[in-house]
């Protein structure tokens, strides 16, 4: 499978095709450049892509809206803030593009940054060959903003210069981006060519939706009972918006429930280094008979275990036993978080989790940790249910492009008993044939909020995945939430 990549394409893309090109260019273009633009970000239907570029003459914007065409990337043309005349690109004189070339420190000065640099995790580096490097601007560019943790994709334009080693000559710039080998183009590539090079990549890009992912809607009409509709995660993969909860779950119920609410139509399964039962689960999972490759599985590492993260990981990837985990998440905040989950990063570029995310964490916790990370969570996982409805949390997070799920929807201990039987709750079920857990699921996910409802009891199971055949009403919706006690539990 590729890689999937849902935000940042940079691509810095101009072959300026004047006479400061590559010393084996034998017939320079001469033309003029281009009228320079202002300075701006073109948007994309993939939120996640953004082709950046430099263009004199206009040969590598033509390159870079192929590319942004087939990706469906964003697209910024860098601009310098003194721009690049005739006489500026004259490889016949002592011009400005000359002297900046003969100097390694030279970092000529540009108009601007796109806007929301942070939201792209994934960059196409287009420039032009001049004197068989990329131009000084392109330093520039890198130097301006924070790529850390970006992939970045070079590309270039020329009159007959090869790509040689201009893109490697950028590493050093930014040492902690991901960086992909590089392609030349002449300015009549056809776009067949560009989608070739582009689909052996190992980046998969997201252009099936004109926009992103809303995370405060599920698409619940593509579901049915016992088939639960899956969201996209912005990590490239799909996860189903109902699972089960294995949390009390030991021993052989805990591999008899697995095995039964996959075959009642559960796709996920939530566990956690905590719940001491990832053996079970990964057993459960093997002996369902469903292939691995269409059961996500989510664990959780605990903060007592943050201060060695690969020695966790590998333990619960042994414990498992699938092979790959599909979702890991950091159970709390502690102390070695952010080490945590950098140790996590690392064994996502490895392909032994697919993605990442936390727990516990709320809009301080999740402001502050996001913005120390290279990888954007995938998910949160909070309480939430009718008595405690997260209702400043849950927009805020979805707002960041994040998924929330909820722990105990159903009120877990302290909460569950009064819930299933309040009387507003209990009222709206009867009103649709419903029980009041379906009641509350279905609330849940008509508010973008995904749900792991834990049992052992196959009944039960069927229910929780049987919320698909009825929809609550806006009343109704406006009357669960009138129950909102903003109660939690506090043990965390």
């Amino acid at each position: 499978m590729k890689l999937p990549i849902l935000s940042g394409l940079m691509a810095m893309l101009s072959m300026t095709a004047c006479a400061s090109c590559a010393t084996t260019d034998d017939d320079p273009i001469t033309e003029n450049p281009a009228p320079d633009p202002t300075p701006g970000t073109e948007s994309g239907k993939n939120g996640s892509v953004l082709v950046a570029y430099f263009s004199c003459t206009g040969t590598t914007e033509g390159i870079a809206e192929g590319i942004a065409d087939i990706t469906g990337a964003s697209t910024y043309r860098i601009e310098a803030e003194v721009p690049y005349t005739a006489a500026d690109l004259d490889y016949n004189s002592d011009c400005r593009a000359n002297r900046e070339q003969n100097n390694p420190k030279a970092r000529p000065a540009i108009k601007g940054m796109p806007d929301g640099l942070d939201r792209y995790d994934v960059v196409f580096l287009g420039y032009p060959i001049w004197w068989g490097e990329a131009p000084r601007i392109i330093s520039t560019f890198l130097e301006s903003g924070d790529f850390k943790g970006k992939t970045i994709v070079p590309f270039c334009t020329s009159h007959s210069s090869g790509l040689g080693s201009s893109d490697r000559n950028l590493h050093s710039l930014v040492p902690d981006a991901v960086w992909i080998p590089g392609r030349r183009f002449a300015g009549n590539t056809a776009k067949t060519e560009l989608e070739k090079w582009i689909s052996g990549l190992d980046i998969k890009f997201d252009t099936d939706s004109d926009t992103d992912m809303d995370y405060s809607k599920f698409p619940l009409s593509e579901g049915k009972n016992g088939q639960a509709p899956t969201i996209r995660l912005s990590s490239g993969y799909d996860m189903p918006v109902v699972g089960l909860g294995t949390y009390s779950l030991t021993g052989d119920v805990c591999v008899n429930s697995v095995k039964s609410a996959i075959s009642l139509g559960f796709r996920k399964i939530d566990t956690a280094h905590m719940y001491g039962n990832e053996v079970e689960v990964g057993r459960g999972v093997r002996e369902s008979g469903v292939p691995r490759e269409e059961i996500f599985v989510a664990t959780k590492i605990y903060p007592n275990q943050y201060g060695n993260p690969e020695a966790a990981i590998d333990e619960c990837l042994r414990k498992l036993d699938l092979g790959y985990v599909d979702l890991m998440l950091l159970h709390h905040p502690g102390t070695n978080d952010v080490k945590a989950y950098k140790a996590m990063e690392r064994y996502v570029r490895e392909g032994k989790i697919r993605s990442i995310g936390v727990s516990c964490y709320y809009i301080k916790e999740i402001d502050d940790f996001i913005h120390q990370v290279d990888i954007k969570p995938v998910l949160v996982q909070n309480e939430v249910h009718p008595y405690y409805q997260d209702t400043d949390v849950v927009p805020h997070i979805q707002n960041l492009g994040i998924a929330v799920e909820a722990w105990y929807p159903l009120g877990g201990r302290g909460h569950q008993k009064d819930l299933l039987n309040d009387p507003v709750l209990t009222e709206i079920a009867m009103r649709h044939g419903k029980s009041v857990a379906q009641v509350i699921l279905r609330w849940d996910l008509q508010r973008g909020v995904v749900v792991i409802p834990g049992s052992s009891n196959p009944d039960h199971m069927k229910e929780n995945i049987s919320i698909f055949d009825f929809e609550l009403n806006n009343e109704e919706m406006a009357r669960i939430a009138a129950l909102n006690r903003n109660e939690k539990h506090d043990w965390y």
